[in-house]
């Protein structure tokens, strides 16, 4: 009988000297994400996207967009489904680049993936609904 408790304890100790192994370099990995910035998400892709976009057409009276900007004749901006209000983005049409804001979220039209305003419309030469390229705006642009 006491050979078999002191097997049990020499497995207790083992399975408690095994967890506190383990917290500690749980403990070790969050410290080293801590030195590298305490960054938690994830960076924006840098490469090119693709999707079909066209003009909203021009803006109406007093138009409110879904991130409360009021929209002119001369507002530059686009109107993407998912992305934040704010987002940055460059929006690219042959050899013409553009910086702009995402503005809105509520597409005009259906069967586009994002809409440019009629001003940006123009800057990017686009008529009608046409494959562009698109990307998230770093420091680096």
């Amino acid at each position: 009988m006491p050979d078999v408790l002191g097997q049990r304890l020499v497995v207790l100790a083992g399975v408690a000297l095994l967890g506190i192994l383990v917290a500690l370099a749980i403990v070790e990995r969050r410290g080293g994400d801590d030195a590298r910035g305490g960054l938690t998400g994830a960076t924006a892709p840098a490469g090119w996207n693709t999707a079909f976009a066209g003009s909203r057409g021009p803006a109406g009276d007093a138009q409110r967009t879904t991130c409360g900007q009021v929209l002119a004749d001369d507002s530059l901006g686009v109107t993407h489904p998912v992305l934040p209000c704010g987002a940055m983005v460059i929006l690219r049409n042959g050899d013409t680049q553009v910086l702009t804001e995402v503005i809105d979220n509520t597409l005009v039209e259906a069967g586009r993936q994002l809409e440019v305003t009629a001003a940006l419309g123009e800057m990017l030469d686009l008529d009608e609904t046409a494959e562009i390229e698109w990307r998230f705006a770093t420091d680096a642009s």
